[in-house]
């Protein structure tokens, strides 16, 4: 005969007790039931504020990485709907850095995205231009001193803003009269690489560098010229940049006969479209050719009709028709 346990609490028996004792045992058991309500209440709490770390440590993990994409991945072009965004460099470090502050205490290093902050540098180079500001005292305060010296305390990097001016030549000239008659002698001008133009060698310079190792275009720099008092057309900016390149020509050989003469030589072509060539319609093809060896980075434009399995040796073997889009970058 089989036996079945009986699992089942019995029920107390409270029949017996006063109602003294009776009220005595039900305090007691509420008091048992509040002290379970309130663990569980603990380790519900413990549980949702666990949950909320986790979802707070996700939440920032997923903004760092969102930022990072920004940095790294995001398009240059202008034309596009989070170009605010993109614009606010400094607000994007700052917001990343507060990012990090806010990850939990207990997350290793290793678990965080690595910090991409440069060892600060400390002084400054010796090649820049140096000032000297003294911070005296006055004479009551130095009353009755037996000495006094400097010491220095700080430094601060400064920067000039760029700013036009007009140079006006006034050439001399001397006249000598001899037998009734005058001649004119006037001082020697200088030579301008341009011939006439109101553009100095410093401002050509200064237009070269900026749209080719910048990447200002011209529209930009005509911008920038009208905030600083001048209105300097694109136009004439273009002009005096093609004039240019005569002028170059022997550089730009010389650049290349020292590349070609290296241990090595890497290249690369990419495809342009330049507008009113002579000869050429819009559509024809143009090949921008980046040429690299250990110290020099060159960079020319050629014209072919179609793209020649011999277009590379043609380059190289002949003197190709330069054009100031052939721009040399010294590392």
């Amino acid at each position: 005969m089989k036996t079945t346990l009986d699992n089942t609490p019995k029920t107390p028996d409270f029949s017996g007790l006063s109602p003294a004792e009776m009220a005595a045992v039900i305090n007691d058991l509420q008091e048992q039931l509040a002290a379970k309500e309130a663990a569980l209440q603990s380790q519900l709490q413990q549980h949702d504020e666990a949950l909320r770390r986790r979802d707070n440590y996700i939440a920032i993990l997923e903004e760092l990485l969102r930022h990072k994409k920004i940095q790294q991945f995001a398009a240059s072009s202008e034309k596009q709907p989070n170009q605010i965004v993109l614009f606010d460099e400094a607000e994007l470090e700052v917001a990343i850095d507060e990012l990090r502050d806010e990850l939990p205490d207990d997350v290793e290093e290793a678990d965080a995205p690595p910090r991409s902050r440069k060892r600060r540098q400390r002084g400054f180079s010796v090649t820049l231009l140096r000032e000297r500001i003294e911070l005296t005292l006055s004479d009551d305060e130095k009353a009755g001193a037996s000495r006094t010296f400097f010491t220095k305390v700080k430094e601060e990097l400064e920067y000039i803003p760029a700013q036009l001016k007009v140079l006006e030549y006034w050439q001399e000239k001397a006249v000598f009269e001899q037998d009734g008659e005058e001649r004119v002698i006037a001082a020697a001008r200088s030579t301008h690489p341009l011939g006439k133009c109101i553009a100095t060698p410093s401002l050509l310079a200064y237009l070269i560098t900026s749209k080719y190792a910048d990447g200002l275009p011209l529209y930009r720099q005509e911008q920038m010229f009208k905030r600083l008092g001048h209105d300097l057309s694109r136009t004439s900016m273009a002009h005096w940049i093609i004039r240019l390149n005569d002028v170059f020509k022997p550089l730009m050989t010389l650049i290349r006969e020292t590349q070609n003469g290296s241990d090595y030589l890497q290249a690369d072509e990419t495809r342009i479209q330049v507008l009113k060539e002579d000869g050429k319609k819009a559509q024809s093809d143009k090949w921008m050719w980046g040429w690299e060896n250990a110290s020099i980075v060159l960079y020319i434009k050629t014209v072919l009709l179609r793209r020649a399995k011999r277009a590379s040796p043609r380059i190289l073997a002949t003197s190709p028709k330069f054009s100031l889009h052939a721009v040399e970058s010294m590392r």
